[in-house]
């Protein structure tokens, strides 16, 4: 990597911290308590494993994914028409940067299937060439904001499979250069159920 790149990634970098720094989080907890509230409870932490847990996620991805929906780049019934609410930026990122601000909890696992999900997680699959998830999430799931790559310690098992499906059916197709697409494509369903149930455990 040349001296450019690396310049152009840290230039990246100061400036979406900048922007979470600038953010209000006190109006992103009433907007969100209006309005997100509902299905991903006050904190973040959803109770309904159909529903994401926001809290602790970076305040840059989420970011991404409310302009992916008001955009039209990512679909779903309910979060186009909540993101549409979010009028302006300033909405959009005071949101995120309360959700950033909350900590997160475990989510329930299928302790039998977390072996199989870790060694996946940590070391892929060789055989099928299914990267290690560690190698953009992290080691401990605590993904990178820079890239826009998610956290993912402790989020729903189920909500972590239907991401995984759609991106390997091309349902969800707002990931860059069709990363998750190629990667979940690539995975047995035993192998994505047992990815989600490791990750939901993880802290």
């Amino acid at each position: 990597m040349n001296f450019k790149s690396l310049l152009a990634i840290f230039s990246l970098t100061v400036g979406l911290n900048a922007s979470v720094l600038a953010a209000d989080i006190k109006a992103g907890e009433e907007t969100a308590g209006a309005i997100c509230a509902g299905c991903h409870m006050p904190d973040g932490n959803s109770v309904v494993d159909m529903f994401p847990k926001l809290a602790g996620q970076h305040a840059q991805y989420i970011t991404k994914q409310l302009k992916d929906y008001k955009s039209g780049a990512r679909t779903d019934d309910t979060m186009t028409g909540m993101a549409a609410t979010l009028a302006t930026d300033e909405d959009i990122a005071n949101v995120a940067a309360f959700f950033a601000s909350k900590a997160g909890t475990v989510a329930t696992a299928d302790n039998t299937k977390v072996a199989l999900g870790q060694a996946i997680y940590r070391g892929g699959n060789i055989t099928s060439h299914v990267p290690a998830c560690m190698g953009c999430h992290g080691i401990n799931g605590s993904g990178n904001p820079a890239a826009k790559f998610p956290a993912l310690a402790g989020q729903h098992a189920t909500y972590t499979i239907s991401q995984l499906n759609a991106f390997r059916d091309s349902k969800r197709t707002n990931d860059s250069n069709k990363m998750m697409h190629n990667v979940a494509n690539k995975m047995t369903a035993t192998e994505i159920e047992a990815v989600a149930n490791y990750i939901a455990q993880m802290k």
